[in-house]
């Protein structure tokens, strides 16, 4: 361990992986399963894909749970951070499908067994990435207990969860219109369905009477599933139609009647009134089929083709080209009356990304009702906690409208329905069913119902282990809002119907990182930012401190600027630092003894900051907890006490102070900063072993209001006169005489004219050549060599000329309505608040 005193600055590259090393091997992250969870802490990771590599979405949450679990740990709790992959069903499938289509063949061809053993195989090596990348960021997870959603003790939990489910009528198999997915060929659920606004053509289609007296004309923007029709729904009140209401319309090109009924869900305003019901293949006709008694009919199959029922010409047709031809042939009968384009907003598959098509399909489906119902009290209550507020409000109206879950993916790589069937038999179980003849549903799990288990499944359950004892219920849950509903609602239900207990206590719902232009980062359109690249160029204390720097309940755009502030804090702190030790007294033990009103100050300010980040660590503001700590450390410590204890001599006293300083300083940065912070403790005389196995600085009545005042009247006194020696052009060394017509200084009086370089002594007659005006007073510049007052009415009317044609200019931009119609949003708000500023500015001049 080389000396401080022999570096310049601090080197990420060349400490981290020595300090991450350190921490690693102490068994720190590995607390023993010892005590309650009322007496412990403990967070769940969300678990990240096996797929997956480190984004700027994990480098935040990971800095977010690595800064609560490294605080409650100095808070002397055992804490244990839950680490753990999960398999990710459709993700990986496609990944392991896509080398077996470079090798030329495919998943049907090798058969499920063999393809599951590849997918192990891929699994075990490429699945651990994102866990090592973890460890880059300074992660404390538990590694020597890594989970994995497929693990043996993992898939015992989830065949009991389901069994049991299934045993209370909560699980239940039918025929129901789902999303399907054409691109993972596999139902999924609502919640893995994003909405798109695409542009389509609307056709208006006449639909004949059966009498031969008129026809209904009816819109759509899928022809080809005309084919499926069963009804025309009008609504009851629309006097257009509610004569036709019990009567029967030919469907074109298939000659089908179709009975026209009266339905409230029907909007008269939208096309002509009249709605066209394909309950096999719309969501909102299948619900008015079943309140109709409709047939439901399929016309397009899960291989994206027409099936047999949409007859010829039209069988075996990709849905693109059956359009098409329907669409000629309607044209060719004389039935298609007009066509318009028509935006609307259209589902698809947020894991395949292709369009989905709803169809019915016989799925495994959960009844959520009764498990809503307890996950709705609980947070009503205050027992789940979920911040910020509107967070909580989504999570209550989503549950309080709540639908069936379909709980069946078509895919081989995840959980295996526990279900067989015999002929008109279904068995299901954690053990096969004894007897011939039984064989076992295909379909896998959605992934999210695994997942829902996460926070007990993972410390053992169904086992009543140690660990399950000792750290559940978790304390917090950290996420984005995105997976609210998918896996925090579910963590919620699943927690309390197999455990009776929530499984966390506190939702922290942080925000999405984005782009610095405001769009989403991705790498498809260039603006994803490797989180990876920014701690090799800055470090992972830059990286952490900018990422919760920037952090808050809303979205917000990536800061270079944060991430380079943070790189400063490391090193102003490691330079400090090295200053500090490089002149303490040998053999003093860090205590406060303060013998001035700076080093009354200093403490004071430190036990505020101690408070104030421990409060907002435990509030979930990060922000401010970060940049509440940059102005303490790069501000009063560095610039101010540093600076204010220049020339003093360096005694026991002093000594003792400032390591009492350093070493706090140190404890309450390092949930924040942990690599440079670690770095230093080892350096500070009297401290033992790893900080982050030390103690967070304890509240002590250090707070000293008067000794606040008068150091803060001393800065605002230096910064006023500094400003007005630049302005005035005065050399920096130059001492110039002045008096200090202000009360309330004291003793300070001398830390101001040490920092303003002034002459106070006395003795100084005569009119002032200048006066600056400070708290309670002014401080009068007399006249000397060193000033030239005439250059500095120069110097400062030049500077109010270069600001008022700033403003100028800013001012005929945003007066330009076509910047103001036509640029980025961000551009204008940049330009308004540069304007702010340079008034400002011009001010203050």
């Amino acid at each position: 361990m080389s000396s401080l005193q022999d570096r310049t600055r601090f080197e990420p590259a060349e400490v981290e992986p020595r300090i991450a090393q350190r921490w690693l091997s102490s068994g720190l992250t590995h607390p023993e399963p010892e005590g309650t969870a009322d007496e412990n802490f403990s967070i769940a990771v969300p678990p990240p894909n096996v797929t997956g590599v480190l984004h700027m979405g994990h480098a935040l949450n990971g800095s977010i749970q690595d800064a609560l679990i490294r605080y409650h740990r100095m808070r002397g709790q055992r804490a244990k951070w839950i680490l753990g992959t999960d398999h990710a069903g459709i993700a990986t499938q496609k990944q392991v499908e896509r080398l077996l289509e470079e090798e030329g063949t495919s998943r049907e061809a090798i058969g499920r067994e063999a393809f599951v053993e590849r997918v192990w195989e891929w699994r075990e090596r490429y699945g651990g990435a994102i866990v090592e990348q973890f460890k880059r960021l300074g992660a404390s997870l538990d590694y020597d207990e890594e989970r994995f959603t497929l693990d043996e003790g993992y898939a015992r939990a989830v065949v009991e969860v389901f069994v049991a489910l299934y045993e209370k009528g909560y699980v239940y198999r039918d025929n129901y219109l789902v999303n399907w997915d054409p691109g993972s060929r596999s139902a999924i659920s609502d919640l893995e369905v994003e909405e798109r606004e695409v542009t389509d053509t609307l056709f208006h289609i006449a639909y004949p009477l059966s009498d031969g007296s008129g026809e209904v004309v009816v819109a759509t923007v899928r022809p080809e599933t005309m084919l499926a029709d069963t009804a025309i729904a009008v609504n009851p009140s629309d006097e257009r139609y509610r004569h036709l209401v019990g009567r029967t319309a030919v469907l074109p090109l298939v000659g089908r009647e179709l009975p026209i009924i009266a339905d409230d869900y029907v909007k008269p305003d939208f096309g002509s009134g009249a709605l066209k019901i394909t309950p096999g293949h719309d969501a909102n006709d299948f619900e008015i089929g079943r309140r109709h008694g409709l047939e439901a009919i399929t016309v397009i199959g899960e291989d994206g083709l027409m099936t047999q029922d949409a007859g010829e010409p039209y069988a075996g047709l990709p849905v693109a080209e059956a359009q098409q031809r329907v669409v000629t042939d309607l044209r060719a009968q004389g039935v298609l009356r007009d066509s318009e384009p028509y935006t609307h907003t259209v589902p698809f598959s947020h894991r395949s990304g292709s369009r989905i098509e709803p169809l019915i399909s016989l799925q495994w489906f959960m009844r959520m009702d009764e498990l809503a119902r307890p996950a709705i009290d609980v947070v009503r209550e205050g027992r789940v906690r979920i911040h910020p507020e509107s967070q909580r409000k989504r999570y209550l109206d989503w549950l309080e409208n709540i639908r069936p879950w379909c709980i069946s993916r078509q895919l081989w790589w995840g959980h295996q329905l526990p279900v067989w069937y015999r002929g008109d038999e279904t068995y299901v179980g954690a053990q096969p069913p004894e007897g011939q003849g039984w064989e076992r549903d295909p379909d896998v799990l959605d992934t999210w119902f695994s997942s829902a288990l996460w926070p007990f499944a993972t410390l053992g359950w169904p086992e009543q282990t140690p660990q399950l004892r000792a750290f559940y219920p978790t304390d917090v849950l950290s996420t984005a809002r995105d997976i609210l509903f998918l896996w925090v609602a579910r963590m919620v239900m699943m927690g309390l119907e197999f455990t009776g207990e929530v499984p966390f206590t506190d939702v922290n719902v942080h925000s999405v990182i984005q782009a610095p232009d405001g769009r989403r980062m991705s790498k498809s359109l260039g603006t994803g930012i490797d989180p990876l690249d920014e701690i090799d160029k800055h470090g992972a204390d830059a990286v952490r401190f900018g990422l919760l720097a920037m952090s808050s309940s809303q979205d917000v755009r990536y800061s270079a600027e944060k991430v380079e502030q943070g790189q400063a804090l490391a090193n102003k702190l490691f330079n400090a630092s090295r200053f500090m030790l490089g002149r303490v007294q040998e053999g003093v033990e860090a205590a406060p003894r303060p013998q001035t009103v700076e080093d009354r100050w200093i403490l004071s300010r430190l036990q505020r900051v101690v408070t104030a980040t421990s409060d907002r660590i435990e509030a979930f503001d990060f922000s401010k907890a970060a940049l509440g700590l940059y102005d303490f450390v790069y501000g009063e410590l560095c610039d101010w006490y540093l600076e204010l204890i220049k020339g003093r001599d360096f005694d026991a006293d002093l000594s003792a102070t400032l390591l009492h300083v350093l070493r706090q300083t140190l404890a309450v940065a390092h949930p924040i900063i942990p690599f440079v912070t670690e770095e230093l403790w080892e350096h500070v005389p009297g401290t033992e072993g790893l900080l982050a196995a030390g103690r967070f600085p304890a509240s002590a009545e250090l707070v000293d209001a008067d000794a606040e005042a008068a150091v803060a009247a001393v800065v605002e006194a230096v910064t006023a006169v500094r400003s007005w020696r630049s302005d005035a052009g005065v050399r920096p060394g130059e001492v110039l005489p002045a008096r200090l017509e202000a009360s309330g200084f004291g003793d300070a009086a001398a830390l101001v004219a040490r920092l303003a370089r002034l002459d106070l002594d006395g003795g100084h007659d005569g009119e002032p050549a200048a006066s600056i005006a400070v708290s309670q007073g002014v401080i009068e510049i007399l006249p000397s060599e060193a000033v030239d007052l005439e250059e500095a009415g120069r110097r400062r009317e030049a500077e109010r000329e270069r600001l008022r044609g700033e403003i100028a200019r800013a001012e005929g931009k945003l007066a330009n309505d076509g910047f103001v119609a036509k640029a980025p949003p961000q551009l204008v708000d940049a330009e308004r608040a540069k304007l702010e500023r340079l008034r400002a500015e011009l001010e203050a001049v």
